[in-house]
C-alpha cells in the first residue's frame, strides 16, 4: 500500500549509504505506514556528484528535445494520478479528490513550463558601430537546489523541477520527510521519460543539515524555497553569504476585504472552499476577513455556517471535505494561538478544538472581535481557522490589510470597479483576486513580496530566475 521510499541519485534508486531511515506518519490515524531514506553527507556529496554532471549532459540538449521530453514526464504523471493521489493521502492527509487535482495540476505545469523554454529569448540590440554585433543569450545558471514542503506535495515541487529542467539547470530536490512518496512519483515520471541521469536527484534527510551542506556548495548555482519566512531567512542570508540566486516563496496571512455592495453569498462560496481546502494548511489562504458593517452580521452567520457545514474525515473516506492536519506539531501551535485570541477578548463562533483522539483532525473554526494584538492577527496560523472583523471605511481595510510584514496573496469583493481598482493598487501582495479564488494557475505568477519572500514560482517569470543573462559584442573586421 505505502513506500518504503529511498533516495534518487544520478538516475537510481538507492537507500542511504548508512541505511539511515526514518518513519512515515498516517495522519488520520497516526500510524506508520512507511520509511523513507535519511542522507547523510555522503549521500550529499554522491548526488551533487550527479547533479554536476547531469548540468553537462542536459544543458546540451535543446530546449525543443528537452520540452519534448518534458511533456511526456506529464503524461506519465496523469496516467499514474490515481496511484499518485492514493500514496499522497496516506501520507498527508487531504481529501483522495484533492490529492488527484493536485497532481493532475502538476502535469499541467510540466507542460506550461515545458512550452516555455523555448521561448526563453534573447535579443539583438543594435550597436553604434555597423561593424559590431551586439547579442543577449540566455544560458542555464547551473545546478539548483530546491527545498519544498508537505502542504503540496507535488504542486511544490513541481514548480521548481519544472522550471529547473525547462532552463536546461540540473536539481537536487530536497524534498519533505512527513510526505515523501508523492514527490518521489514525481521525480520517477522524470526519469521515466528520459531525463539523464543526474539531471534530476531527490534527497530526504534533517532540513538544516542538508541546507547548509548544499547552498554554500560551489557545484550549487541557484537555491528555491518553499516554506516559513523565519526558516526562508536563514536560508536566503546564507544564499547571499555566498551570492546564490535564491527564490523565496515565504509565508503569508492573507486579507480578505468584503464590501457592502459585494455578493456575500458568492464571496462565501468561493473563500469558505479556500480556507478549509487542504484543512487551511495553505500559504495563500485567506485568513483576515476585513467585512465592511452592513454586511458583518450576515457574512458572520453564513460563514460560521459554512464552515459548520464541512465534512472532516479520513481523506480516503468518499464524503470528507477535509481531512487532518498534516502532523502532530499543527494541533498545539493551534490550540496556543486559540487560546490567546480567546484571552484577549476574541469570540468563538464556531469550532475551536482537536476532534478525537486519533488522527490530528481539527475543526474547522470561526473567531470574531479578536483584536490586533492577538498572535493570531500577526502570526501565520496555517490552519482551518477564519477571523473575522468589521470596518466601515475603506482605508481602514487597506490599512489593516497592509499592517503585517507580509505581502504574498489577498483578496477582495466588491460590485465597484472603483473599489476593485483601489484595491489593485493599494494593497501590499504579490497577488490579488477580486470576486472569485484565481491564484495558482500555471500560466501566472506565483510569488510574494516583503517577508513573504521574492521571485515567481508561475508564468514566464518562474523560468528566468533559472538563467543567466550573457550580452556578447562582436566587432566584426
Amino acid at each position: 500500500m505505502y513506500p518504503n521510499v529511498l533516495l534518487a541519485i544520478n538516475g537510481a534508486w538507492v537507500p542511504a549509504k548508512d541505511g539511515r531511515t526514518l518513519d512515515v506518519r498516517n495522519p488520520a490515524t497516526e500510524e506508520v505506514i512507511g520509511t523513507v531514506a535519511h542522507a547523510g553527507k555522503t549521500d550529499l556529496d554522491v548526488a551533487l556528484a550527479a547533479v554536476a554532471q547531469g548540468f553537462d549532459t542536459w544543458r546540451k540538449i535543446s530546449a525543443f528535445d528537452r520540452a519534448k521530453i518534458m511533456r511526456r514526464a506529464a503524461e506519465l504523471l496523469r496516467s499514474r494520478a490515481d496511484d499518485i493521489a492514493r500514496l499522497m493521502t496516506l501520507e498527508q492527509g487531504k481529501p483522495l479528490a484533492q490529492s488527484k487535482a493536485e497532481t493532475l495540476a502538476g502535469a499541467d505545469i510540466i507542460d506550461w513550463m515545458a512550452e516555455e523554454a523555448r521561448r526563453s529569448y534573447g535579443r539583438l540590440v543594435p550597436a553604434r558601430n555597423p561593424q559590431v554585433q551586439q547579442m543577449v543569450i540566455k544560458e542555464p545558471v547551473g545546478p539548483v537546489a530546491a527545498f519544498s514542503p508537505w502542504n503540496f506535495p507535488i504542486n511544490q515541487a513541481v514548480r521548481k523541477i519544472s522550471s529547473a529542467l525547462a532552463a536546461g539547470c540540473a536539481i537536487i530536490l530536497k524534498a519533505p520527510e512527513e510526505t515523501p512518496a508523492s514527490p518521489a512519483e514525481l521525480v520517477r515520471v522524470f526519469m521515466d521519460a528520459g531525463v539523464p541521469a543526474g539531471a534530476v536527484n531527490l534527497v530526504f534527510g534533517v532540513p538544516q543539515e542538508i541546507s547548509e551542506y548544499l547552498i554554500p556548495h560551489p557545484i550549487i548555482r541557484k537555491i528555491s524555497f518553499t516554506g516559513s519566512t523565519t526558516i526562508g531567512k536563514k536560508l536566503a542570508a546564507l544564499a547571499g553569504t555566498h551570492m546564490k540566486r535564491a527564490t523565496m516563496e515565504l509565508g503569508g496571512h492573507a486579507p480578505v476585504i468584503v464590501f457592502d455592495d459585494a455578493d456575500i453569498d458568492k464571496a462565501v462560496a468561493h473563500m469558505g472552499a479556500a480556507k478549509f481546502r487542504n484543512a487551511g494548511q495553505i500559504c495563500v489562504a485567506p485568513t483576515r476577513f476585513l467585512v465592511q458593517q452592513g454586511h458583518y452580521d450576515a457574512f458572520v452567520d453564513k460563514f460560521s455556517a459554512a464552515a459548520r457545514a464541512v465534512k472532516v474525515g479520513d481523506g480516503l473516506a468518499a464524503d470528507s471535505a477535509m481531512g487532518p492536519l498534516a502532523n502532530a506539531r499543527r494541533i498545539p501551535a493551534l490550540e496556543g494561538m486559540l487560546q490567546d485570541a480567546l484571552a484577549k477578548g476574541g469570540k468563538l463562533q464556531t469550532g475551536g478544538g482537536r476532534i478525537g483522539n486519533r488522527g490530528y483532525f481539527f475543526e474547522p473554526t470561526v473567531l470574531t472581535d479578536v483584536p490586533v494584538t492577538a498572535r493570531i492577527m500577526n502570526e501565520e496560523p496555517f490552519g482551518p481557522i477564519a477571523i473575522i472583523s468589521r470596518f466601515e471605511k475603506v482605508e481602514e481595510a487597506v490599512t489593516e490589510a497592509n499592517r503585517l510584514p507580509y505581502g504574498l496573496a489577498a483578496y477582495g469583493f466588491t460590485r465597484s470597479s472603483a473599489r476593485a481598482h483601489q484595491l489593485m493598487t493599494e494593497v501590499e501582495s504579490g497577488m490579488i483576486s477580486i470576486n472569485h479564488y484565481g491564484l495558482a494557475l500555471p500560466e501566472v505568477p506565483f510569488g510574494g513580496i516583503k517577508e513573504s519572500g521574492y521571485g515567481s514560482e508561475g508564468g514566464t517569470e518562474a523560468i528566468e530566475p533559472y538563467l543567466n543573462t550573457k550580452f556578447t559584442s562582436l566587432l566584426n573586421d
